[in-house]
């Protein structure tokens, strides 16, 4: 894999950066198939609601508190049918939400160096080698296909 392309885009305080994948065609390498992105984050809320039921609100912010529940959205549009990698750096602020993500997800705990799923990653604290947990990612990203399409995922601010 090489990147081709890396598009930056801000949606809140969330950058969304695209990695293609180049195939081994030297003609698609020469005429890279383009991608658009868009990233949204809203504010996940909880109200009553008729029936003792409780009603979702997603909200856009015009300020983020400790203990907001965010959901990011990444919509895409364009690539080739061999697809291509999105890659989403998660702010120092915001606490990633384990448990939510698609089957092609994978987390990095270390800038983005090494990848995988987050019970199979380890991070080096005070006290020696332990399983990274949720609060330790900083990076996710996803392989998915060229065409249009949407990932969500969670996040909880600091």
């Amino acid at each position: 894999m090489r990147i081709r392309d890396s598009l930056w885009m801000i949606a809140g305080a969330m950058p969304v950066a695209v990695v293609a994948a180049t195939g081994p065609g030297a003609d698609q390498a020469r005429n890279p198939a383009k991608v658009q992105l868009t990233g949204d984050v809203f504010v996940e809320r909880f109200e009553p609601a008729p029936g003792g039921r409780r009603a979702r609100i997603l909200e856009r912010a015009d300020a983020l508190h400790p203990g907001d529940r965010l959901v990011f959205v990444v919509s895409w549009s364009g690539g080739d049918r061999q697809g291509f990698t999105v890659v989403n750096p998660v702010p120092r602020s915001v606490a990633y939400q384990a448990g939510l993500g698609t089957p092609s997800e994978d987390v990095s705990v270390d800038g983005g160096h090494a990848w995988g799923p987050l019970g199979a990653l380890m991070v080096h604290d005070g006290d020696g080698w332990r399983h990274a947990l949720p609060g330790d990612v900083t990076h996710v990203r996803w392989r998915v296909p060229g065409g249009t399409g949407q990932i969500t995922y969670r996040g909880t601010v600091r």
